[in-house]
């Protein structure tokens, strides 16, 4: 789970950074909160693939079947790259739309915009960063997957500030900066894919979307794109209403509100996600009692996590 954490700090410094953009902060952070039901989406999609391939792999290694294991990771790389060039063909064309439906106002149109058509045009590293960076878990290199995420994540740190002051940028600046950090990162996951040191290799030849093997995946993985889809509908249903009843600053309220549910959501991500990699092994093994033993530390720290956060949240909330 440690792979969250670069991504929280990553998240608390873009926020920072454009609230800080001189005259036009408040707008600037709006217009790139009024983008976060496309992101959600974009990471659902992702998520479909990595947390509906990994496990199915995990299960496959965990049968000493790694050829299977080869051919999930090349078909759910496939449907990745698939799904990003349709993706960036729809909201590439279709954002100005789709800003004004989630509740963009004249004001701030301009800057969801901006930030929304080049982080678009990257969206295709997020895909691979977000969809590929579970398999390298899946074969027990945590470290190179928590590499991943720090990587990106300090890049994006460095450049967020300089592209956004320094080079006067301002959202075009944050949104540039995101699309770098995670080129690095989608560089970085398939050098390690294609090396020496990984276990299932990327191989051209399981390219070929294969309906046996890919369709397992998405059986395994639809749960977690409706949880992802389903917060960005409701992010859309908050963010229009919002805009219609409290303007431009309630959206803009709502979008730190946003980016503290994250930091509360993502680490009982991590834990789950990590835990369910290493179920799936032992359930491929077939070893019911390493499978139960597998699950209750994934179960107890998430379930102790999350209600201490909000609570927690919430008396700070009350203070001020």
């Amino acid at each position: 789970m440690l792979h969250i954490f670069p991504l929280l700090l990553c998240t608390s410094t873009y926020f920072h950074a454009q609230l800080h953009i001189p005259g036009v902060g408040a707008s600037a952070l709006t217009g790139g909160g009024l983008f976060t039901p496309i992101l959600m989406l974009i990471n659902a999609f992702a998520m479909l693939a990595g947390a509906g391939g990994a496990p199915r792999a995990a299960i496959s290694m965990g049968k000493k079947d790694n050829r299977t294991a080869e051919k999930i990771l090349g078909n759910c790389f496939s449907l990745l790259i698939i799904m990003a060039v349709i993706l960036t063909f729809i909201f590439f064309i279709f954002a100005p739309q789709m800003l004004t439906l989630f509740g963009a106002s004249g004001k701030t149109l301009p800057y969801a915009i901006a930030y929304s058509r080049i982080y678009i045009l990257g969206s295709i590293f997020v895909l691979i960063v977000m969809g590929m960076n579970p398999f390298i878990t899946t074969q027990g290199f945590a470290k190179i997957s928590m590499l991943t995420t720090v990587i990106g994540a300090v890049i994006n740190i460095i450049l967020d500030p300089i592209f956004i002051f320094v080079l006067d940028l301002g959202v075009r600046g944050a949104a540039l900066a995101t699309v770098l950090s995670q080129a690095v990162g989608a560089v970085w996951i398939l050098r390690f894919l294609t090396g020496k040191k990984t276990i299932l290799h990327l191989r051209k030849e399981n390219f070929r979307l294969r309906r046996d093997i890919i369709l397992p995946c998405l059986a395994l993985g639809i749960s977690t794109f409706v949880m992802l889809s389903t917060e960005s509908i409701l992010s859309i249903s908050f963010t229009s209403s919002l805009s219609r009843y409290g303007g431009d600053l309630a959206v803009g309220a709502m979008t730190i509100i946003t980016s503290v549910s994250q930091l509360v959501t993502m680490p009982v991500q991590g834990i789950c996600q990590g835990g369910q990699l290493i179920t799936s092994y032992n359930f491929g093994t077939n070893n019911k009692k390493r499978v139960k033993e597998a699950f209750l530390p994934s179960l107890k720290p998430a379930s102790f996590l999350r209600p201490c956060a909000g609570l927690f949240c919430f008396l700070h909330a009350c203070e001020n």
